[in-house]
């Protein structure tokens, strides 16, 4: 049986020997560093409908442009 995610989960991973918090909510779910409010935000409808992958690749390539 699952567990219905009704309200936000966080968890603290390491990237890269940083701490980062991901924070899972019904709606979306937000990578910050640890101790920082900004960070990578993603909606759920987004992630599947190919809208987050399409960002991505935009930034990706406008990162190796500079």
């Amino acid at each position: 049986m699952m567990t219905k995610l009704d309200r936000p989960l966080k968890r603290e991973l390491l990237i890269d020997r940083k701490p980062y918090v991901l924070t899972i909510e019904p709606e979306r779910f937000k990578l910050t560093l640890k101790g920082h409010r900004k960070g990578l935000e993603f909606a759920w409808r987004d992630l599947v409908s190919g809208e987050t992958a399409l960002a991505t690749a935009l930034n990706a390539s406008l990162k190796q442009a500079h």
